[in-house]
């Protein structure tokens, strides 16, 4: 086997056929300036081959159901392993998806919960047992004299295939009806089912008026039937009544029957587990303006949240549910576990299953998520959060040989954790895998086996190897950027002096989550940091309170807000705006430009030429999804799907077009000797160039090569760009407003793909907005960004129950001196490497 990974020429988006040799079952991060190309490598390179090649191994058949990612441009690449990628984009946010179900725990769980739990009858709360032959005789008759009852065996209880030979095999032995899905259907038909579908059957055994005189007929119909099925009986009645018997449990008192535990009981994602009205997702569900179902925030009166039914919830063990299990934190759950007691029957069939529930359960205390549920919904999570449920369940797979590639490990992780998490990706790469991390932490890139710097520049400027090797070799070098941080040629610096509030907001009692009714004082017209460990609040007390209340207030919002008293000097701001990270557009039609009005000037632009005007063209001429300037042909999206069936669908450049998105007359208008399709294939640098004269123009390109995007092509399909770039466009966005001085800014972690280098230009950009009278909060665990901030509110002292207090406040020199902030202890040191400017 070779012992390194060969890419000959590699050329995917900025890259400049580079050729890169990397080590096989080593660390290795990948590093530079933002865009200059690393998840170009990384991600549309290695990964992508790594999955194509795997994924090709497979038959044509099973092709067909899985997404295939497109060939990479690069000459060869030698030595890969199949590919698993763990980024902060790929998690579900289904409702249905939660940390339980991404990690298997909670599979892990109901396994557990059908091997050794106890029933219980749902009604009384009695143990329930199983019955006879002769007590299901009797309670059918007791059950209603005189009315006509169907006998039915279940033989299919969904399960997937189409049963050709069960159906041959019941004509023979002379049945002649049988209920597949809820309908009747006769079995002299040719029964056709779609073999990719879960199916429940039950053949008609007898039909029967029950009667003291019917006895022996109903007895003879009962041994059928639980013959057939191997231990089960329905009885359909009128109308519509549906009763189930089974020789394995039943209750004495309230004469109700329970199926035979299975593991699909417990999962709310099947109609054999999930609660009947809201089928599994705990909330009710309403029409929305557009006619959609979504969730609303009201709970399900039936299942009360749990998602289940009431017969998977009377399933105990130790006296709880799997429903109060999963809602305990991971500390919780792992005390609870260890206090379970079994017979000497139940512990050889529990001891297995809770040892791997354990197990997976210390990864994730490791990994600095102990405060998390297994019942928290994956859309709920952070992008670092996620990432890191995500890990763990790899980890938990225990694979060997595979290459894993993962886009900032280290993402709304304390300093504190960090360590943990390095110790597991060497875990990792200890079992005989390759790690590949896109990083800019220091202490992951001081931590690794190998590093490749990427750079010099971003964009057109990136895309070459600065340098290479391990962690010596790169502080050696001259060129790299990365090094002149790492060696402390070059710093974040500190501001000579921090500035003082001019007034402030607090908010009082704040108890949502786990905040123990704490109170806050933020200070206006500074820059503040909210930190602390994860899990310690941070999010609850900036978003789900601050965010929602001031939301409603000012803009006349109706959402719901976090529990508080009050938040006493609102009257100081006038709007509140939050720059997240989720994507800016989710199709390829919408771009950067589209985002931040830029393509909106730039139509106004092209309809002021001369060409235009006297051609009668105006400014919706030049909009590719209207029709009139756009190419009919791709309908203005440059390119035409065509479908391969079992190959990964194709995106051919619209031959019409040449994926210039427009048709020939309107490309025949000019700018400076430039179409409009010209200038959205430039990058922001280039547009800048060309467009400095027209001052709207100057003023939004000139903000975005502020927050580091000058790399990006203004027509850059949204879809393409990363959660940090998405949230440095908005900043862009929302900078370009007219100013009010007045206004609060809520980020969170906005250093997300940040080099040392970018962090530097973000922290200019944000003063900026200080300088202007603005107040500016974020969420932060960058300790160059929180040592430059006027005022810290230190949140802990560690994750979940244990988290929610304030541990310190004060600007960053009081935090650094704090004895019991974790934030402090790192940032005492940080303080004291950086020297102020003169």
């Amino acid at each position: 086997m070779l012992k390194e990974i060969v890419v000959k020429k590699a050329a995917q988006h900025n890259l400049k056929q580079i050729d890169v040799r990397l080590p096989r079952n080593r660390l290795i991060v990948v590093t530079g300036p933002s865009g200059s190309g690393k998840s170009s490598l990384a991600f549309d390179t290695l990964f992508a081959e790594g999955q194509r090649r795997y994924i090709e191994c497979m038959s044509a058949y099973a092709r067909q159901y899985m997404k295939m990612m497109e060939k990479p441009e690069v000459e060869s690449i030698e030595g890969i392993s199949p590919a698993i990628s763990i980024d902060q984009k790929t998690i579900s946010s289904n409702p249905r998806s939660t940390v339980g179900t991404v990690t298997e725990i909670y599979d892990l769980l109901r396994l557990l919960f059908a091997r050794v739990g106890t029933p219980h009858c749902p009604s009384c709360g009695r143990q329930v047992s199983p019955q006879t032959a002769d007590q299901i005789v009797r309670r059918i008759l007791d059950s209603g004299s005189g009315e006509k009852v169907k006998i039915l065996a279940p033989v299919i209880r969904g399960r997937k295939g189409e049963y050709h030979r069960l159906f041959d095999r019941l004509r023979k032995k002379g049945f002649l009806r049988i209920r597949v899905d809820g309908r009747f259907r006769d079995l002299e038909d040719n029964i056709i089912l779609e073999k990719t579908k879960k199916h429940t059957a039950e053949v008609l055994v007898d039909e029967i008026r029950l009667s003291t005189a019917s006895r022996p007929r109903l007895e003879e119909a009962v041994d059928r039937a639980l013959e057939i099925s191997e231990s089960e009986v329905l009885l359909l009645g009128d109308p519509d009544r549906e009763s189930y018997y089974s020789l394995k449990l039943r209750c004495p008192c309230c004469e109700i029957s329970l199926p035979e535990l299975e593991p699909r009981n417990f999962s709310f994602n099947s109609p054999y587990g999930a609660c009947p009205r809201c089928h599994g997702l705990g909330f009710e569900t309403v029409l929305n303006e557009w006619g959609e179902v979504e969730l609303s925030e009201e709970v399900c009166p039936q299942c009360r949240g749990s998602r289940l039914k009431p017969e998977s919830l009377s399933v105990k063990i130790g006296g709880k549910n799997i429903h109060e299990l999963s809602a305990l934190a991971v500390t919780g759950l792992i005390a609870e576990m260890e206090s379970f007691t079994y017979t000497s029957a139940q512990e050889i069939i529990a001891a297995k299953i809770q040892k791997e529930i354990m197990s997976r359960l210390n990864i994730i205390t490791e990994l600095g998520m102990s405060y998390l549920q297994l019942s928290r919904t994956t859309g709920s999570l952070s992008g670092g959060e996620a990432q890191r449920v995500r890990l763990a369940a790899q980890v938990g797979a225990r694979l060997r040989g595979i290459l894993y590639v993962l886009d900032e490990p280290t993402i709304g992780l304390h300093q504190r954790d960090n360590k943990r998490l390095i110790d597991l990706l060497r875990k990792i790469r200890d079992d005989g895998n390759s790690v590949l991390v896109v990083e800019h932490d220091e202490q992951t890139i001081r931590s690794a086996d190998f590093i490749l710097d990427l750079g010099p520049g971003a964009g057109e400027q990136g895309g070459f190897i600065v340098a290479e090797g391990s962690l010596s070799r790169i502080l050696g070098s001259p060129d790299s950027l990365t090094a002149k941080y790492l060696r402390g040629d070059m710093k974040v610096p500190v501001p000579p002096e921090r500035r003082p509030p001019k007034g402030w907001l607090a908010i009082l009692k704040a108890g949502e989550h786990n905040l123990k009714d704490i109170n806050v004082r933020i200070p206006l017209c500074c820059m503040t940091a909210v930190t602390g460990v994860s899990g310690s609040g941070k999010s609850t007390l900036v978003y789900d309170i601050l965010y929602r209340s001031l939301q409603n207030k000012l803009h006349k919002a109706a959402q719901r807000v976090g529990i508080h008293q009050e938040i006493r000097g609102v009257d100081q701001i006038d709007k509140v705006i939050s720059v997240d990270q989720k994507p800016i557009g989710r199709t390829p039609r919408s771009n950067p430009s589209t985002y931040t009005g830029l393509l909106t000037a730039l139509r106004e632009l092209f309809a002021r030429t001369q060409e235009a005007m006297i051609r009668g063209y105006t400014v919706s001429r030049f909009s590719f999804n209207l029709a009139g300037g756009r190419c009919e042909e791709c309908q203005g999206a440059g390119v035409k799907r065509v479908e391969m069936h079992f190959l990964p669908d194709v995106f051919v450049t619209c031959d019409r077009c040449g994926g210039m998105r427009y048709n020939k007359e309107t490309l025949a208008v000019r700018y400076k000797g430039k179409n409009i399709a010209d200038f959205l294939a430039m990058t922001v640098d280039d547009a800048y160039e060309y467009l400095k004269a027209q001052p709207e123009l100057k003023r939004k390109l000139a903000t975005l090569k502020k927050v580091g995007l000058g790399y990006i092509r203004l027509g850059q399909p949204a879809p393409t760009l990363s959660g940090g770039e998405a949230q440095r466009i908005k900043l862009t966005k929302e900078l370009g407003r007219k100013n009010t001085g007045r206004t609060l800014f809520l980020l969170d972690e906005p250093t997300t793909g940040l080099h040392f280098h970018d962090v530097r230009k973000l922290l200019e950009l944000l003063s900026e907005l200080v300088r202007l009278g603005n107040t500016v909060v974020i969420i932060e665990h960058n300790l160059e960004v929180i040592k430059v901030c006027d005022y810290i509110i230190d949140l802990g002292p560690e994750g979940g129950e244990d988290g929610g207090r304030v541990v310190a406040a004060g600007t960053p020199e009081t935090i650094a001196a704090a004895e019991d902030s974790h934030t402090g202890r790192f940032l005492r040191k940080a303080l004291a490497e950086t020297v102020s400017p003169s």
